[in-house]
């Protein structure tokens, strides 16, 4: 196998989870954790293992990022409608 791939892979690995921990707006959050997810099933895919690179790509790539991205409309949700009751 060579190096280069898997050099590129796990750097996208760590600046995905950088700029996934430093971007303050949880929407573009959930799309970079899908990104990081995306990013990590391709290492796995690297190191020859498909069935843990398969649970990455469908867990990583798209659960999660699904749960942030509900979890968030319900807060603000939750909020929008508690400041409409204090006007009223």
């Amino acid at each position: 196998m060579s190096d280069v791939p898997l050099a590129l892979a796990l750097a996208l690995v760590a600046v995905a989870g950088t700029a996934t921990v430093l971007v303050r707006d949880p929407v573009r959050q959930s799309f970079l954790l899908s990104l990081l997810g995306l990013a990590l099933a391709l290492v796995f895919l690297l190191f020859q293992a498909p069935d843990v690179a398969l649970s990455q790509l469908a867990v990583g790539t798209a659960l999660t990022p699904l749960m942030v991205l509900l979890s968030v409309r319900k807060v603000r949700r939750r909020a929008r409608d508690e400041r409409r009751e204090e006007h009223e």
